[in-house]
């Protein structure tokens, strides 16, 4: 189930951070995010390459427009820089349980942004928007069980663990609210 694709990624804002459109030039700082061992240790666990981040920037602008939904970039509003990244996709993962047509949420911030509460506003800002746009589908994430911050945004925004799994060789746990 998806929303209707739109062409516009909506702005979301709240008291301290802008959610937007990924645009070309974010894309140093977005390279900096995805290239740092500490930020991608629970994402696949190993950084990414300038090549593979335009494409994860390309891949986030294009979820909007085929499933009227996706991903942000993060910006702190005062001074406009680019922290990190929020909003969620149907990635079709290989994964039991399947959760396939449902809206998985994920989010990255940068270390320097860490212990401001900034996922948990983000985060917060984007399921806001999911509960007034997409209330019909149902929202999980999947976390790796150390990441124990992003078990707290989690908690946080309303969700609590449904199940335990394996992705990619590494357990995981599947959140849902």
């Amino acid at each position: 189930m998806a929303a209707a694709p739109v062409s516009e990624v909506p702005v979301l804002e709240t008291a301290r951070l802008r959610l937007r459109a990924h645009h070309p030039d974010d894309h140093p700082a977005c390279t900096a995010l995805w290239s740092d061992p500490l930020v991608t240790r629970f994402i696949g666990g190993r950084p990414f390459s300038s090549e593979e981040t335009w494409r994860r920037m390309l891949a986030s602008r294009g979820l909007w427009g085929m499933l009227g939904y996706g991903y942000w970039a993060v910006e702190e509003k005062d001074g406009g820089h680019y922290v990190g990244d929020v909003g969620f996709a149907d990635f079709r993962r290989e994964f039991d349980p399947s959760l396939v047509g449902m809206l998985e949420f994920g989010w990255v911030l940068s270390p320097a942004v860490h212990g401001k509460g900034y996922a948990s506003e983000a985060v917060a800002a984007a399921t806001a928007w999911a509960s007034a746009t997409l209330p019909q589908m149902r929202a999980v994430c999947i976390i790796a069980p150390d990441n124990l911050a992003s078990i707290r945004v989690a908690e946080r925004a309303g969700f609590s663990e449904w199940q335990r799994s394996v992705y990619h060789g590494e357990p995981t746990i599947v959140f849902r609210r």
